[in-house]
Order: C-alpha cells, then structure tokens, then sequence
C-alpha cells in the first residue's frame, strides 16, 4: 500500500509512527515510532519528534524544532523556527529522570515565535500568541499575546493573529476577519 504522506528521502521514519494523510516531512527529519502526526502537517528540515509527542491536523513545524516526549500539540498549531520544548524541570547529565517528563500541551491555533522557549509544565492556551525569543515559564491563558524573558502577559490577539484594541464595554473586532471578542473577568472569548 502506498503511503498517503510525503517524506524527503533524508528523513528517517522509524517503525510505528503514526502520520496523516497529506503530511509533508522535509530534510533530515527523525520522527521516532511512538509518536503521532495528524493530517496535513508539515515538518521543515532538521525537526525531531519524539516518543509519545502527538500533533493535532494542519500543525506547521518550522526548521529545526526538537519535540520532546511530554508534548501535544492540538490542531492548527504554528511553532517557529528554532523554538525549544523542555520536558525535565531540573535536568541534570548523572540522575536519570526519563519517567519525570512534564507534560506540556499547546492547545488549538496557538502561535510560538522563533527561538522561544517553553519550559514544560506550562499549557499555551488557545490561540494565543508566544512572541520570538520569549521564555514561557507559567501557563499561558487563550488569546494571550506573550512577551518577553521571562513572558509577560502583553496583551491579546485575534484567531487571524492581530492584536485586539478593546474599548471600554470590553468589546474588539479583528480588522481582517471582523470577528468580535469580548474581554470580561480577565479572559477572551469570541462572540458569535
């Protein structure tokens, strides 16, 4: 049976893996056999994934991101080139500590810039937004625009990627979809 998902021929596809339908893996990739790649993702050059790590459909790659063992990324997630995933919180080369990863989840249509860090432990909320070269060490709320070393909460950002201008009733519109949000209680939400 034919493969329904493209991979360069420098890519290395261990046995097991688990990929989609429609997902491309481009140069010296190594997605190792206990992981899982939904549909119609895309893995520039240089990514690894390990064991146990699941990406949702539509998930984009850019080059050379580890995905360490611990992480889930739901659908429609952005992660940057040279973005970093931790997984030990105090890693140490003599004390083994391969059954203490911390579990990490990027939750739908999030956003990590290149060359982010972010330390496990710490959930990214829906559609938010982690700025290039922040360090995330705490979760990250939906809709949240993250700034910094360490990420400060800067603001908020629309399902399109603009940052949302709220008016006094807590109300913002996307200037490219016209979605509306609200803002009420510390929190984002869309307003159908």
């Amino acid at each position: 049976m034919e493969k329904e998902y493209f991979s360069h021929e420098s890519a290395i596809i261990d046995n097991g893996a688990r990929i989609g339908r429609g997902t491309k893996i481009w140069h010296f990739c190594h997605v190792m056999g206990k992981s899982v790649l939904g549909e119609h993702c895309n893995l520039g050059q240089n990514v690894f994934v390990a064991d146990e790590v699941v990406l949702g459909n539509n998930v984009k790659v850019q080059n050379n991101v580890s995905i360490y063992s611990g992480v889930v990324c739901e659908d429609d997630v952005f992660l940057g080139p040279s973005m970093v995933f931790t997984n030990i919180k105090n890693p140490r080369s003599a004390v083994v500590r391969k059954g203490e990863y911390a579990k990490t989840l990027v939750k739908k249509g999030a956003s990590i810039g290149a060359n982010a860090t972010i330390i496990c432990g710490n959930d990214i909320g829906r559609f938010s937004f982690i700025a290039a070269g922040s360090v995330i060490t705490r979760e990250v709320p939906d809709y949240a625009l993250m700034i910094g070393c360490p990420a400060q909460h800067k603001g908020w950002m629309s399902e399109y990627g603009h940052r949302l201008e709220f008016d006094d009733r807590g109300m913002a519109v996307c200037p490219e979809s016209g979605e509306r949000y609200e803002l009420k209680n510390s929190k984002v939400k869309k307003v159908k």
